[in-house]
């Protein structure tokens, strides 16, 4: 398995909010996560350090208690996520220039030839195979519920005014509730994971 990471500060904005893991090729765990602070928020890079951090350490943690089956997994991917967000959410709430912060992430744990993701927010995940490319994630936006309610097409949803507005986050609110997908992961898949920054274009 060969894996890659890039990320970019961009034009706009003076800090970096993204923050990333990838696992080590030694390791037992195929762990990959991502997460975008949320721009014009407060301190959006603490919000997605610490949700990469205790994602990562959760299921690290309770990896070998679950890994028995396709349903315990999923519940340790949304265990982890619910665990980040409480903990987000209370450290937000702790301090006043931390206050309002929030991340997306989307969380890749690959084994016995399965992907289990987990998901917040407007990154996406994408799977490519055989040169076909399938956007596995759905977005939590606002254009999006106009998109998938006919009021707008995707081509207008690229410039919308409120394009960037998140019906879900991570750390915003006391309880969320993420999606968890389970895929089938084969030979020469692809899986590519990408903040907002790149699927503007894409």
């Amino acid at each position: 398995m060969q894996v890659f990471a890039k990320t970019d500060i961009g034009r706009e904005r003076k800090t970096n909010e993204d923050f990333y893991y990838i696992s080590k090729p030694e390791d037992k765990i195929k762990l990959f996560i991502l997460a975008d602070g949320m721009g014009g928020y407060n301190a959006g890079e603490v919000a997605s350090k610490m949700a990469v951090e205790t994602v990562r350490d959760y299921i690290y943690k309770h990896f070998e208690k679950s890994k028995e089956s396709k349903e315990k997994l999923e519940q340790l991917l949304k265990d982890a996520i619910e665990h980040a967000n409480s903990a987000i959410y209370k450290r937000a709430q702790s301090k006043k220039d931390l206050n309002g912060m929030g991340t997306t992430l989307d969380v890749c744990l690959i084994y016995n030839s399965k992907i289990y993701i987990g998901h917040i927010g407007d990154s996406r995940v994408y799977r490519i195979r055989k040169e076909f490319m399938r956007r596995i994630t759905r977005d939590h936006s606002y254009v999006q519920t106009l998109i998938e309610d006919g009021k707008i097409t995707k081509e207008e949803a690229l410039h919308h005014p409120k394009r960037n507005m998140l019906t879900k986050a991570l750390g915003c609110m006391e309880n969320v509730e993420p999606d968890v997908y389970t895929k089938t992961f084969i030979k020469d898949d692809i899986i590519l994971m990408s903040s907002d920054g790149l699927t503007y274009i894409i």
